[in-house]
């Protein structure tokens, strides 16, 4: 047997269901042996004692009675382990999205989306198997059989020890080949997950596949993984198959032993026709739970594995929520500046820091513009002030208040954030915008799309607000998208906006009319901008200039722009570029 510890102690928080499902299969057992008792009785009156139709109908009618009761308890028991699968099934994966949620996009963005996807889907459905029918058939296959031993040995003690002789045998032989097994289902379920997640890749880069004419190499790349995963489920099959086959072989032979057994001595007159009948009825039942967990061992173990996923999931370390539960300042992230003291960040394996003893404040109700070369560590205090990611050292504090003090729940009430390339749902443009405040009334929509420009858009559109966007916004153009993630912040109006290179990649004219409307969103809110045109930060209150890990310069557009260093080489090169 194969019970593995954390997922049996989920079966602890939903034990009623699983206790009835077991409850009802042991009543089962026992009208089981009722039935065969009446039934053994039933045929020995009418044909070894040639008793009459009329006197047979009571014995009849418990048969009858006790069939219908034994099927409505099998009913029961499977349905109160389905039940109880189901809510355990809902449990993880509720822990799990919470787990994914929590940990943030930094998490999402290391593991391959697909193999995510795997676990949050098939390996959830995975443990069905596992609950509904390994867990409740071990004790079906420790109560059934001891029920039928205790009804069989006043009829015949004989068969009774055999019986207990070779059932021992079955599970032995499940244990050996079980090892095996298992080994191979869970190699199975790592294939198939790694082949998800490699899937999952190529689909989503096929459009660069295709520019490059590298399709036609990553096909045959899938069909070589959908080999190796069609190799590893046949080497499973084969294994369960060889399980069963010796399972059904141990107990063909048990039962051709006790029915020779019984043969012979109903010749010698030791055994009556109706003992010997009930004996027989029995003895296939006896051996079947046994058969049947082997069977459903197989079925389970994919749950097992697929449950090591899931725990690696939920046992990542995520950001820590706020512990100050009375924390009621709603715009505390308007009215006071925030202070980065000692900041510093390690990515595991790095060799050097991504940030490093940062000393800075962002001002309240002022813009901060963050600029610097690629690594320089901008997106990673950004990740920071959003707890997305936690401080190697140091601390960020508003109003002598650590951030990580606050709620994480209301900590993200209080900040707008329009990310470098937004996520857009496959849901309606009006949908997609109000997950910014599901509760924003009509006019409060119609303002925040006035004020980024999407009116006129969203009259050209068929169905106007109601039309389908796509995955990931994929019939809107990057301008477009770019609009809508700024009308989330309009409707969101929360006191702290960060907007992460929110025009890289537009043209002039669009990278204007989105500047006007950030302009617009400013106004009022502590503001943190991360650019690389710096036309988009001329008149950004504070300007920062990042560069591995430090701040090398701090100034306004005026100051930084007579002081050689960063910035003004920068402004320089984007001045001859643009001539």
């Amino acid at each position: 047997m194969n019970i593995d510890r954390r997922l049996f102690q989920l079966l602890k928080e939903e034990r009623a269901p699983f206790i009835l499902s077991v409850l009802s299969g042991v009543i089962a057992s026992v009208l089981l042996i009722a039935q065969a008792f009446y039934l053994s009785r039933v045929i020995d009156s009418a044909f070894i004692h040639k008793i009459g139709i009329e006197k047979l109908v009571p014995l009849l009618g418990f048969f009858a009675l006790f069939s219908i009761l034994r099927m409505l308890f099998n009913w029961a028991s499977n349905s109160e382990a389905n039940r109880g699968t189901l809510a355990i099934r809902e449990k993880i994966f509720s822990r799990l999205i919470d787990a994914v949620s929590a940990l943030g996009p930094i998490y999402t963005r290391s593991v391959q989306s697909g193999r995510l996807s795997t676990t949050l889907l098939k390996g959830v459905e995975a443990l069905d198997a596992y609950y509904s029918q390994y867990i409740p058939q071990i004790f079906f296959a420790l109560f059934t059989p001891l029920l039928i031993v205790c009804a069989i040995f006043p009829s015949d003690p004989i068969s009774g020890w055999i019986l207990l002789a070779s059932a021992p045998l079955i599970p032995f032989f499940m244990i050996v080949i079980g090892k095996s097994a298992s080994a191979m289902t869970e190699k199975q379920w790592k294939t198939m997950s790694r082949m998800s997640g490699y899937f999952l890749d190529v689909l989503q880069g096929l459009p660069t596949l295709k520019l490059f004419a590298q399709s036609r190499s990553q096909r045959e790349s899938i069909e070589k993984s959908g080999e190796t995963f069609r190799h590893a489920t046949m080497r499973v099959l084969k294994i369960a198959f060889l399980s069963s086959l010796t399972l059904e072989l141990v107990g063909t032979i048990g039962i051709a032993i006790i029915a020779v057994g019984i043969g012979l001595r109903m010749m010698d007159g030791k055994l009556t026709f109706q003992h010997a009948l009930f004996v027989l009825l029995l003895t296939p039942d006896f051996y079947l739970p046994l058969r049947q967990l082997g069977t459903k061992f197989h079925a389970g173990m994919e749950g097992v594995s697929a449950s090591k996923e899931i725990f690696a999931v939920l046992d990542q370390t995520s950001p820590v929520d706020g512990h100050n539960k009375e924390f009621i300042k709603k715009d505390i992230a308007g009215r006071y500046p925030i202070l980065f003291s000692d900041l510093s960040y390690n990515y595991p394996g790095a060799g050097h820091p991504a940030i490093d003893g940062m000393n800075f404040t962002i001002p309240e109700s002022k813009t901060t513009a963050i600029i610097g070369p690629s690594g320089a560590g901008k997106s990673t205090m950004i990740n920071l002030l959003l707890r997305f990611q936690e401080p190697s050292a140091g601390s960020i504090t508003i109003n002598n208040n650590p951030i990580h003090d606050i709620p994480l729940e209301q900590w993200h009430h209080m900040i707008s954030w329009v990310p470098q390339h937004p996520y857009l749902f496959n849901a309606s443009l009006k949908e997609n915008i109000l997950m910014a405040r599901p509760d924003a009334t009509e006019d409060e929509m119609n303002a925040a799309l006035a004020k980024t420009g999407l009116s006129s858009f969203v009259r050209s559109l068929p169905e106007g607000l109601d039309t389908m966007i796509g995955e990931q916004g994929s019939r809107l153009s990057g301008g477009e998208a770019q609009r809508v993630a700024l009308a989330r912040a309009f409707l969101k109006n929360a006191p702290l906006l960060i907007l992460d290179e929110p025009t890289s990649h537009t043209d002039p004219e669009l990278e204007a009319a989105l500047r006007r409307s950030m302009e617009e969103l400013r106004k009022g809110r502590t503001t943190v901008i991360i650019a690389h045109r710096l036309e988009t930060i001329r008149s950004a209150d504070q300007i920062l200039v990042f560069s591995h890990g430090k701040i090398t310069q701090c100034g306004t557009h005026s100051e930084l722009f007579n002081t050689k260093g960063f910035y003004q080489d920068a402004l320089l090169l984007q001045q001859e570029s643009s001539l």
